[in-house]
C-alpha cells in the first residue's frame, strides 16, 4: 500500500527518503530497533519521513493488539506519536493496564476513552489494514522495513540503516 494521508508519519511528505516500519509493540526486535530509529531520524533529519504500521503478531505477543489498539486510540485524540513513543520504552510493563491507565494521564490523554476503546477494539479494522498490507508487501516477521518502497532486510543497526538510506537517496525513487 502506498504511504499516504491515513499513515502515522515523522516528517514532511515531500522528504526524499521514506523508511516504512512494521511493527509490533510486544516484539522484543522491534524494541531494540526503536532506539536505533530514534537515532536514524536524528541523524537524517528533514530528509527522511518515518512511517509506522501496525504488525501485532498475536500468536506469539498476547498483549500485542491491545498495543495496537491504544496506540491507535490515543491518536484519536492527536498523540500517536507520544503514545508509540511511550508502549516502546515501557515494553516491560505490556500488559498492565493500570500502569498504562496512570501514564496516559500523565501524556494528557482521556484514560477512560483509551481503555473502553481499545476494550471494544475500536480500531481493529484500521489495524488490520496495516496488517494485510504487510502481508500483501511480503512481511512475516517483525520489524520488516521499506526503504522508498524496496524492502530492506540488511541489519537493522544504525551504521547499516543510514547507509541504505543514503544509498536510496541516489537511486531512483521508487516510494509508492
Amino acid at each position: 500500500m502506498p504511504v499516504g494521508d491515513r499513515d502515522h508519519s515523522e516528517g514532511t511528505s515531500d522528504a526524499p527518503l521514506v523508511l516504512v516500519e512494521y511493527g509490533d509493540y510486544q516484539c522484543p526486535y522491534c524494541g531494540a530497533a526503536y532506539p536505533i530509529l530514534k537515532r536514524v531520524q536524528k541523524e537524517l533529519g528533514s530528509s527522511l519521513r518515518f512511517v509506522f504500521r501496525n504488525f501485532p503478531i498475536t500468536n506469539s505477543h498476547p498483549q500485542a493488539e491491545w498495543a495496537a489498539e491504544t496506540a491507535e486510540a490515543a491518536a484519536a485524540q492527536g498523540k500517536f506519536w507520544e503514545m508509540h513513543d511511550f508502549l516502546y520504552e515501557n515494553q516491560r510493563f505490556m500488559g498492565d493496564e493500570a500502569y498504562f491507565a496512570k501514564q496516559e494521564t500523565k501524556l494528557k490523554l482521556d484514560a477512560t476513552r483509551i481503555a473502553r476503546e481499545a476494550a471494544k477494539g475500536a480500531y481493529s479494522s484500521r489495524i488490520e489494514e496495516d496488517y494485510m498490507s504487510g502481508i500483501r508487501s511480503g512481511v512475516n516477521g517483525t520489524p520488516t522495513f521499506f526503504i522508498n518502497g524496496v524492502r530492506y532486510d540488511g541489519y537493522p543497526g544504525f551504521e547499516p540503516m543510514v547507509a541504505a538510506l543514503k544509498a536510496a537517496q541516489k537511486a531512483p525513487s521508487r516510494k509508492k
